[in-house]
This record gives C-alpha cells, sequence and structure tokens, in this order.
C-alpha cells in the first residue's frame, strides 16, 4: 500500500504537471514559447508519471477493479465515493488537453529539418525549403502534442490519487466493482 504522504506528494506533483502543461500549450497556441521543447516535456513528464502511476496503482489495491460494472455510465468508471462533480471537472479538463492535442496535430505540415543551412519540411518524401518562423511554428506544434497527452495524463493522476485519498472517507465495499467476489 503506498503511504498517505506519499500519494499527497504524488498528487500535488501531477497538480504541478496539469498547470505546467496548461500554461506552457497556453502560450504556444499565443504564439510564445515559454521555454525550450526538451526542458518543458521533460518537467511535464517528471511531475506527471509518479502520481499516475500511484493513481492506478492505489485504485487496483483499494477497489480491485478490472472492468467497468456498465460500459456507458460514467459513475462505473470512477470509484463510489467520489462525487459527481468532481469526475465531471476531470471529464472536461482532459477533454481541453485532447482537443489541444487534436488541434496541434491538424497544423502539422510534416518533419521539420535543417539541411545544408536550410528549413524544409519532409512531407510524404517530398521536401519543401520554409521559413524560419513556418519552421519553429511546427516545433511548437510537436511540443503541444506531447504536452497535451501529459496533462490529460496529470488529470488523470490529480483524479486518481484523489480518489485513494479520500477513500478513508468512504463507505467501505464489501464486494468488488468488477467480479462480485468478496475482498481479501
Amino acid at each position: 500500500m503506498i503511504p498517505q504522504r506519499w500519494l499527497v506528494v504524488f498528487s500535488a506533483m501531477c497538480s504541478a504537471g496539469l498547470m505546467w502543461s496548461a500554461v506552457l500549450i497556453g502560450g504556444l497556441v499565443g504564439g510564445v514559447r515559454l521555454v525550450p521543447a526538451s526542458v518543458a516535456v521533460g518537467v511535464a513528464a517528471g511531475l506527471t508519471m509518479p502520481g499516475v502511476i500511484a493513481g492506478v496503482i492505489g485504485n487496483r489495491w483499494y477497489y480491485r477493479t478490472t472492468r467497468p460494472r456498465t460500459r456507458w455510465s460514467l459513475t462505473s468508471w470512477v470509484p463510489p465515493h467520489v462525487p459527481h462533480w468532481a469526475s465531471m471537472l476531470a471529464g472536461v479538463l482532459f477533454f481541453a488537453f485532447w482537443l489541444a492535442v487534436v488541434v496541434a496535430f491538424a497544423g502539422m505540415t510534416g518533419d521539420a529539418e535543417i539541411r545544408d543551412g536550410q528549413y524544409v519540411m519532409v512531407e510524404n518524401g517530398r521536401t519543401t525549403v520554409v521559413t524560419e518562423s513556418d519552421y519553429d511554428r511546427q516545433g511548437d506544434l510537436e511540443q503541444q502534442v506531447s504536452l497535451g497527452v501529459l496533462g490529460a495524463l496529470a488529470v488523470g493522476g490529480v483524479f486518481l490519487t484523489g480518489a485513494v485519498l479520500t477513500h478513508h472517507a468512504a463507505p467501505q465495499p464489501t464486494e468488488t466493482q468488477s467480479a462480485g467476489q468478496p475482498l481479501a
């Protein structure tokens, strides 16, 4: 079992990763790269991934679920004690990051490279010389995709670690949600 202090730390890290990703995506959408891509994505991953892993492991230990009770019911995908508003907020934030990824993919036009001192885009075997600003924009879109995915994972990490942290206040179930087996 993961100690509660570590869950608080992991939840705070995921929250920071969520905010970090959101602010940087906002900057990229506004045309401003606040930090280099390697730093932006590295920090986002470092803040997000431990909490996501702890949240998944913690929920698996507490609820022993392997699948939802019913396929299309939102309440079957979340622990029983989590308020409806919290799951809806997580869904809205997840959708916002998903939308950032989709918008970035829609704007991509190929692989940006530098060849012989020129900025080029390679798409379907065709090479086109582009301006430095087009080259930079492609890099911004690639960074936006990475941050969008990590931001969506951070939403899940915050939600899952929060569910485990608030588990003590919930009534204890007598059966698992998925298989109907008694808890060990």
